[in-house]
């Protein structure tokens, strides 16, 4: 291939075991790998400025073109721990929900969930940059990514959107996929899954290697994430794209 495809992802705790096989040969010959914000991918995915994304899902409805393109996520059939509603008062005193708008479908979940699962009336706020420390009496907010693991110990209630998601529907739910907006070689693709695979194969490596002190990762890589997307999963998906449609 004269051209490489390039290739974004964020960079954060859950994406490692996917970036593993994609900064390693033969598939990193194919490829320049970038890392932005998920808000930053789509706009990139959008503008040409890269040929495939870790994407989350949300964004694929603004993107002409947008489709599915490995076999591998970023999911949960429970518990994902890294997606919730933090908060210093249980769910029925809560009034205001800050949402953190690094990420799109979290944003569009939560919203769902206040309504159809909780069946509570609140208010929305945007965050602001430093928006966790304004979480506090009936304010709640959506962390995501490695704050939230971060955050864990620092509020008495959090509210897992995925677990939430699952006692809804009864199906898993999809954070984030590989998504391209124009056809791919078909070479390509199957290389790209394999480098997607090589990284399951070293999750405890990689685990190891990217430990922090405030969550296990061993947990984390293999019993709240899900990395192949499934035909369950993607029902999941089919179903949320569905009801957040505008």
């Amino acid at each position: 291939m004269a051209d490489k495809i390039k290739v974004g992802a964020v960079s954060y705790l859950n994406t490692k075991p996917l970036l593993y096989g994609l900064s390693r040969p033969p598939v990193i010959d194919y490829i320049e790998l970038s890392t932005a914000y998920p808000s930053q991918l789509a706009r990139q995915l959008r503008d040409g400025e890269i040929d495939v994304a870790l994407l989350p899902v949300a964004a694929m409805q603004e993107i002409p073109g947008a489709h599915i393109v490995s076999d591998y996520g970023i999911a949960a059939e429970a518990n994902v721990v890294s997606v919730a509603v933090f908060s210093q008062v249980p769910m029925a005193e809560i009034e205001e929900v800050i949402l953190d708008y690094q990420s799109r479908t979290s944003v569009r979940l939560t919203r769902l969930l206040f309504e159809e699962h909780w069946k509570k009336p609140v208010r929305f706020i945007p965050a602001s940059e430093n928006f966790i420390g304004e979480i506090r009496g009936n304010r709640a907010g959506v962390i995501i990514g490695d704050r939230a693991l971060q955050q864990l110990p620092n509020f008495p209630y959090n509210y897992d959107l995925s677990k939430a998601w699952t006692e809804l529907t009864g199906l898993p739910f999809v954070f984030a996929a590989w998504v391209a907006n124009k056809p791919l070689p078909e070479d390509f693709i199957d290389r790209f899954n394999e480098a997607n695979r090589m990284g399951l194969d070293h999750i405890d490596e990689i685990a190891d290697q990217y430990a922090v002190p405030y969550y296990s990762l061993k947990t984390y890589y293999n019993d709240n994430i899900c990395y192949r997307l499934d035909a369950e999963k993607r029902k999941g998906l089919a179903l949320f794209l569905e009801k957040i449609k505008e």
